[in-house]
């Protein structure tokens, strides 16, 4: 049975962040679901639209991963709404892989604890937003547990390569990195 990922967007946010990792993950044969937050349709930061999927909240089912593009205000709406916080706590309880970029790991996951004793990245200044309990990295990407943290929109494909190695292995990874002519 094929795996399973949302990608979440809000109003504002990074195009790069959220496109990347949705082509890469359903080269590798996830099932990628687009969830607009308030709205089908969906304002990118730059004025590019893009059409969800669906609502966020339709999703009935946890899926195997869920992805959260930074960039402003996207991040800061994402971190707006309680349904969202609600469900990445379902996630993280369940042990549930969750992908944060730029500014969604300290907008989003760091005010509800879900950091707390890992170690993470986002863009630089925003981790003046982490706990004292998270181990804050300047690497490109970084993995600890069920979370997968990345900087910003140069970090995109490498971030998108980490969840596909998590959700379809690291051979399927290697492929793709392979065929896609990304650099290591």
């Amino acid at each position: 049975m094929a795996k399973t990922a949302v990608v979440v967007l809000a109003e504002g946010f990074e195009e790069i962040e959220a496109v990347a990792p949705i082509d890469v993950l359903r080269r590798a044969g996830v099932r990628v679901t687009i969830a607009g937050l308030c709205a089908k349709n969906v304002k990118s930061s730059r004025g590019v639209w893009v059409q969800a999927d669906q609502l966020f909240e339709e999703i009935k089912d946890l899926p195997d991963a869920v992805i959260l593009p930074g960039g402003l205000p996207g991040a800061t709406n994402l971190a707006g709404s309680a349904g969202l916080a609600a469900f990445l706590k379902k996630m993280n309880g369940a042990g549930k892989l969750i992908a944060a970029i730029c500014a969604a790991p300290a907008a989003v996951l760091a005010p509800l604890g879900i950091l707390d004793g890992k170690k993470a990245t986002c863009y630089p200044g925003c981790e003046t937003d982490f706990s004292s309990k998270t181990i804050h990295s300047k690497e490109s990407v970084v993995k600890d547990g069920n979370l997968v943290t990345s900087r910003g929109p140069g970090t995109a494909l490498e971030f998108a390569l980490e969840i596909v190695r998590e959700l379809a292995g690291a051979e399927m990874a290697g492929t793709l990195r392979e065929k896609m002519l990304v650099k290591v």
